[in-house]
């Protein structure tokens, strides 16, 4: 597949500069990139690779203009249109509607004709999968889940039970959805088990990535709304509510019954403590760690930055002299009794 500049200039809608005839027939960085590739400039950190780089196309803003060396597309979101070109040169495999001979499908489940089911799938009691679904190798989907059209289970999912999916949802190979949740309450010395009754509801277009785990709810659901996406290696625990258009980015974990507002951003490793509210609009920044509930829109961060480690150790003999400096008591220290 490819595309001249000028064919791509028309399908965006936005200007450029150089050879509408120039053919681009594939995508890389601005360092890797050749002459028939385009890449795109939006941070920067990578100026010098702008300037040097050997791509055919670059899609850039109209102030970052003069330091490309070659042709260009302009636009105010250059990584967003190049996300778009993105999709034309993705090619995926076509899936032939039917069931592969070696799936196990209960009597009671209902399977579209028109979706694909893959080699090595269970689908369990009066689970219903909608047209245009694809069920990737090995996956099981237990009892009373429902997929809406067009969803996509790559491969080696599992959908433990009550889970229902909106339309489009796409998860990735290892995802876990509806397992139990981390419901315990002590008994005379010993942890006794709590039922999880509930099941987990997950809107349009959500994307959720390898080995991430959605628990389902004790009571009550737990909830993705629309255009929710996760990364891979994310914990969501027990009736967690996540709102439409919220991120999180990988090994990030939220609690039981925590609530996320609508477009957050929740960085790399962060994490939410149960019972927590955060409300619409917040960015949560790598690492950092919520430990009350977030009321107003913003940026929020946790922790002490990477530093070398004899000055993190000073640093860290300041932190238990806080107290004296401000005129306080300090702490008594049990722990060389």
């Amino acid at each position: 597949m490819s595309w001249t500049l000028g064919e791509l200039a028309q399908r965006l809608g936005l200007a450029f500069e150089g050879d509408p005839q120039l053919r681009i027939e594939g995508l890389n960085t601005l360092e890797a990139a050749g002459p028939s590739e385009l890449s795109f400039f939006a941070n920067t950190r990578y100026r010098p690779q702008l300037r040097a780089t050997r791509a055919g196309v670059v899609i850039l803003s109209v102030r970052d203009r003069d330091d490309c060396p070659g042709a260009c597309l302009l636009s105010d979101q250059p990584q967003l249109a190049f996300a778009r070109v993105g999709e034309w040169f993705e090619t995926d495999d076509v899936h032939t509607p039917g069931i592969h001979p070696s799936a196990a499908i209960d009597p009671s489940a209902q399977v579209d004709p028109g979706a694909t089911i893959g080699p090595f799938v269970e689908i369990g009691p009066r689970s219903r999968i909608g047209a245009g679904c694809h069920i990737g190798a090995g996956s099981v989907i237990g009892p009373d889940c429902e997929l809406g059209e067009g969803c996509r289970l790559v491969a080696r999912v599992t959908l433990v039970k009550r889970v229902r999916m909106g339309r489009r949802v796409l998860l990735h190979p290892g995802v876990v959805i509806g397992a139990d949740g981390f419901g315990l309450v002590p008994e005379a010395g010993r942890w006794r088990k709590v039922p999880q009754l509930g099941g987990v509801r997950i809107g349009d277009d959500c994307e959720i990535g390898a080995n991430t785990c959605i628990d389902r709810g004790a009571l009550g659901d737990t909830v993705l709304e629309e255009d929710v996406r996760l990364d891979n290696q994310i914990q969501v625990g027990h009736n967690v509510h996540i709102g439409a258009h919220t991120a999180m980015a990988g090994c990030s974990a939220v609690a039981g019954s925590a609530r996320i507002g609508r477009h957050c951003l929740i960085g790399g490793g962060a994490g939410v403590l149960g019972h927590l509210e955060v409300c619409d609009r917040v960015t949560i920044t790598a690492m950092s760690l919520v430990t009350h509930s977030i009321r107003e829109p913003g940026e929020y961060s946790s922790g002490v930055p990477l530093m070398e480690n004899r000055q993190w150790r000073r640093a860290a003999v300041r932190f238990k002299q806080l107290d004296r400096s401000q005129g306080r008591p300090r702490p008594k220290d049990d722990s060389h009794d």
